[in-house]
């Protein structure tokens, strides 16, 4: 845990304490908790689709413990509050989440209401939840990420990771180039509003954005060597998040855009697709290369327009024109009053989100 002073106040700096990153990782679990110094009882919080092949060698690996299991369909706040029961009548000391955002998300919120111990075992580099202190729960008002615990470790078995669904993959890969943007609209409100900027964490996003950036030329010809390159990627930046204190070096006018989607269009496109959108948009506006990071975002196969996600077009408009409502104590390109509808009207036009 490190200490730092900004603008006189305490700003803590929590870390994972180690990170595992290589290919059948899941058979040596046993070995890994040892090492931290954890006790028993566990619970693993799973989700439906998780693959038989890793929960069974997960559960071996745990055979000498005490531990439960849950499953979990959704990350929403009735979950949560499941699982939260759960866990206190099991009397967990280390909350294990297994699976994909979904699962990441609700088993480290559990942690902290309940302040255990969270271990993240991602099945899927679908976004940058698997390191962050930061989940993203339904039912809690705004579709904005709420504090929860940070990973003790993250466990990042690449044989698994690059087994997931290819669109997946490619929605990993759409969250994390959305970091250019972030950063940008962070320094830009640090200019405008003195709001706190942190020069090595906004580094570390930006490094992490680059990094996602050069996947796009690799995927498609070493997947697996991809997939950690993506993974590293996720990893840092939901350092960075960490080192913020929140998620700004990470989330900016391009998540703002996805989030609008989301209510106005529940469950139509990944979350990493709709950031990866917002890419486009928000680099043209920023007047960054957006030729460049749409070109890269179809060669992995990202949806790079409304049609591919089935979105109508005046959805990507008015989108565009209520964005900044949805964090208004977060400062971005989009301003105080927002797009008007011809301005968003251009925009979406002519960087081709929209005919």
């Amino acid at each position: 845990m490190l200490y730092t002073t900004v603008e006189s106040k305490e700003h803590i700096i929590d870390l994972p304490k180690r990170v595992y990153i290589g290919n059948d990782l899941i058979s040596s679990i046993r070995e890994y908790l040892i090492s931290l110094n954890l006790s028993d009882p566990f619970l693993v919080v799973t989700g439906p689709v998780v693959r038989m092949s890793i929960t069974s060698k997960l559960f071996d690996s745990l055979s000498n413990f005490k531990y439960e299991v849950i499953e979990v369909k959704s990350a929403d706040i009735e979950e949560v509050n499941h699982v939260e029961e759960f866990a206190k009548q099991i009397k967990a000391n280390v909350i294990i989440g297994v699976g994909g955002g979904s699962v990441i998300d609700v088993a480290k919120y559990v942690a902290f209401r309940i302040d255990k111990e969270f271990i993240s075992i991602p099945t899927a580099p679908s976004h940058d939840g698997i390191t962050s202190p930061f989940a993203a729960i339904k039912g809690m008002g705004k579709p904005i990420s709420v504090k929860a615990k940070g990973p003790l470790s993250i466990i990042a078995d690449i044989q698994i990771l690059s087994t997931a669904p290819r669109r997946l993959i490619n929605a990993g890969v759409g969250d994390t180039i959305g970091k250019f943007i972030a950063v940008r609209d962070w320094k830009l409100a640090s200019k405008i509003t003195g709001e706190y900027y942190g020069d090595y964490t906004a580094s570390l996003a930006l490094l992490s954005a680059k990094h996602a950036l050069s996947c796009t030329k690799l995927l498609n010809k070493d997947l697996r060597a991809g997939v950690r390159i993506l993974t590293e990627a996720l990893i840092s930046s939901g350092v960075a998040m960490g080192m913020a204190g929140s998620t700004r070096p990470a989330s900016g006018s391009e998540h703002l855009f996805a989030h609008a989607i989301e209510m106005l269009y529940p469950g139509k496109g990944l979350h990493g697709e709709l950031v990866a959108i917002g890419t486009i948009l928000m680099a043209y506006v920023h007047g960054i290369n957006w030729r460049k990071i749409k070109k890269a975002m179809k060669r992995v196969g990202l949806p790079t327009n409304a049609k591919e996600v089935g979105i109508p077009e005046e959805g990507v408009i008015k989108a565009l024109t209520i964005a900044h409502n949805i964090r208004p104590e977060r400062y971005t390109i989009l301003g105080d009053r927002g797009l008007s509808w011809s301005s968003a009207e251009k925009i979406a036009r002519e960087t081709g989100v929209i005919s």
